[in-house]
This record gives C-alpha cells, structure tokens and sequence, in this order.
C-alpha cells in the first residue's frame, strides 16, 4: 500500500477516534496514536513531526494560560461570587438568568476567546445553577457551548482559528475587521440565542430559580484574579492590533497571577498544575502532526486550485460554498484541522479574502453542529465531566442542527452583503 493511501486511512482513522471516542477513551489518546502511528508508517519523518509539534506553540501557550486563569478564578472562588451575583439578579426567572448567562458569554467569548468560555465560564454557570437550585443545569451550560463558537468572530483574538485563517500578513486592520465581521457576528450571537432558546423553552417554563442566594465575599485574591482577566482581555485586544503573539501574552498573564497569589496564600503550585487540562495540549499537538502529514499528500494544493479556478467565475458564490464546506468539514474532522488545512489551501495563491473570510466563519460558526466540531466544546465537554455531568454526540447533534445551520447561513449571506461594501473581495 502507498504511503498516500496509508497516511488518509491513519488520518481518517485518527479523526474517527477523536470524534466517537471509542472505548471512551480520551480524544488526547486518538490523535497521540494517530500522529506516532502516522510517522511509524513513514508518512512523515520524525523530525517533521516535532516541527509540526512545534507550530502550535502560540496555542499551547495560549491554553495553558487561560486554564491557569481558571483555576485561580475557581480555587478563590471568583466563580462561586460570578454565580451569587447572576442569581440575584434573576429574580427568580429562570428565563432571565438564561440571558445574563448569554450576556457574559458573549463578553467572555470576544475578549477572551472562545476557549477561555469553555474553561473560564462553564465552571462559573454550573456554580450558578448549583446556587439557583435549577433542576437541570443544562440549557444554561448549553449556552456556553454555542456563544463559544457563535460569538468567536467578533474580535480576531476571540478564537485562535483567526490567528491561523489570516496569517502570514493577510490579517485585516483592527477597524477593518469590525468592518467586515461585525454584522456577521451580530447576526450569528442573535440567531443562535433564538435558536437555543426555542430549543430549551420547556426547560425555561417549567425550572424554578431560587432567590435565596448565599452570600460570597469576594478575597483580596479573588479580586486579583477577575482583575487579571480583565488585564489580560485588554491585553489581548491591544497585542492583536499590533499584530503581536497573544499565546506568550496569556500565558505571561496566568502565570503571573498564579505566582502572586500563591506567594500571597503561601503554598506550592501543585494543586493548581493538577487543575490543568494537560490532555488538551496533547490532542492539539497530536493534530498539528496529523494536518502535516495530510499536507504533505498535496491535499492543500489541490484545494486551493480547485478554489481560485472557482473564484474567477464567482467571488460571492465561491465564499459562500467555502463557508459551507469548511463548517460541514469542522464538524466531521474537528475544526483544528480543517482551520489548518484551509489556511495552507488559502495560502497557496492569491485568494480573495471575501472567500478566506467566509472559509473563517465557517471555521468558527459551523463547529456549533456537533460536540466534537470545535476545541472549544472539546474543553466545555472536559469541564463538564469534571463537574460529573453528561451529554451524548446525538444529543448535542439535534440541538446543533436547529442551532447552527440557520446561524451559518445568515452569517455567511450577511457577509458577503457587507463584503463589497468593506472592499474586501
């Protein structure tokens, strides 16, 4: 057998395992015994695998900064006073603190990523609902997953995929990003809202939100750490307009913060390591081989020339398919790989960017079908079984397919209406 044939099957393979979890395994697992696997065949020298390992550095960075964050927020019980204060606010309506919990996650999202709602907000929401004494945290912990992806095109940091989509120079202005993605991400944050809504409104009708909330005194630490995440959201904003690297910046920012206060609660850092989601690293490096190997078959190439050939007959209809494609191909293949391949496949010629901003949109907004589609839902299922909770592929799937299709479609016509209007063609 080639080494094409071996190097699709070991990837086809490897993207099966991290989507169903077989035996249930982790998705770390997978992609781990995909990549060695991958250079034990011969698809790619050892060495090239390390390169490839290398490359997502800024996103290891990235990660391992934000879950820092988090557990600093968690352990000083920021989330514990986050929850407190949504449910005061509720008034008892289980409806109104289904949109304070939007709210946040769209502020969450924006500025501090789509993964850092995954990691940062989950853990908050299920604490809230603990305080409200929901009978079923779910439609609120949904909405984590959806406004992750919904809401992670508002601001190029608000999803790494951005980072990876317009690299190499192409990354619009700040200015003219709003421009351009702006109502497109209007759109996508107000349909997904009224699709999840309608989707839980029995849940909405029939739960019962508690109004006797405990009382959460916020520390001197607990302080610290919800001033080091808006520290670093601003930080974030200012180092993505001037085109810096925003996984050192988070990650300078969670380890500076877990230093301070645990040099201010006098104890090692074991516990808070132990917090981290170290698996979560290993499947993003475990991918990153798997992309290059497939890149290596020309995969990208072709792409790319089947893309500028269909350009020159349609800008406006090849974005539009792009958008599609890309989000149908997240949602089988995991919306890392299908981010890298495209962003090889885009910058192989000289491609308009309405199309690489379509092929971005779908990168970000189709993932919402499965829960598998996105990094993102990847760490918002791994929070959720830390709080011992579940929910099935099939069943996110019929909530993602009433959620996330009509949010792609609009988002991608919203933006190819705005598209000539931003010169961007």
């Amino acid at each position: 057998m080639s080494t094409f044939s071996l190097t699709w099957i070991v990837a086809g393979l490897t993207v099966t395992g991290v989507v169903l979890r077989p035996f249930a395994w982790p998705e770390a697992v997978w992609a781990l015994a995909g990549a060695t696997l991958l250079v034990v065949v011969g698809s790619l020298a050892p060495s090239t695998a390390l390169e490839a390992v290398g490359r997502g550095t800024d996103v290891y960075l990235f990660l391992i900064g934000m879950m820092l964050l988090s557990e600093i927020a968690r352990r000083e019980r920021l989330f514990d006073w986050l929850a407190a204060f949504a449910t005061s606010h509720a008034r008892g309506s289980p409806r109104r603190l289904f949109v304070l919990i939007y709210g946040c996650g769209i502020l969450v999202t924006a500025f501090l990523s789509n993964d850092a709602t995954a990691v940062v907000l989950t853990p908050a929401v299920y604490a809230a609902c603990k305080a409200a004494k929901v009978r079923d945290p779910m439609p609120y912990l949904l909405i984590c997953a959806f406004i992750a992806n919904a809401a992670s095109f508002v601001l190029p940091i608000s999803n790494p995929a951005n980072l990876v989509l317009f690299g190499n120079g192409t990354m619009p202005s700040l200015l003219h990003w709003l421009s351009l993605f702006a109502l497109p991400s209007v759109v996508a944050i107000l349909v997904t809202f009224a699709a999840l809504w309608w989707t839980q409104r029995k849940a909405l009708t029939e739960d019962t939100v508690s109004t006797t909330v405990e009382v959460v005194s916020l520390t001197r630490q607990a302080r610290l750490a919800g001033l080091a995440l808006c520290v670093t959201a601003v930080l974030l904003v200012a180092v993505s307009a001037l085109g810096g690297d925003l996984g050192l910046t988070t990650f300078l920012a969670g380890a500076v913060t877990t230093a301070l206060i645990l040099i201010a609660n006098r104890e090692g850092p074991g516990d808070i390591l132990r917090g981290i989601s170290w698996t979560a690293l290993l499947l993003v490096a475990g991918l990153f081989v798997v992309v290059e190997a497939t890149e290596a078959t020309g995969l990208h190439t072709l792409i790319g020339g089947w893309i500028v050939q269909s350009a020159a007959q349609s800008v406006y209809a090849t974005a539009f398919a792009s958008g599609i494609a890309a989000a149908l191909f997240s949602n089988l293949a995991n919306n890392l790989p299908v981010g890298l391949l495209a962003a090889s496949a885009l910058h192989t010629a000289d491609m308009p960017q309405l199309v690489s901003a379509a092929t971005m949109i779908g990168v970000d907004l189709g993932p919402n079908l499965s829960v598998t589609g996105s990094l993102a839902t990847i760490l918002w299922l791994t929070a959720l079984r830390r709080e011992g909770l579940h929910i099935g592929a099939w069943q996110f799937l019929k909530i993602g397919a009433v959620v996330a299709t009509p949010a792609v479609i609009l988002s991608l016509a919203t933006l190819i209406i705005v598209g000539p209007l931003t010169s961007l063609q």
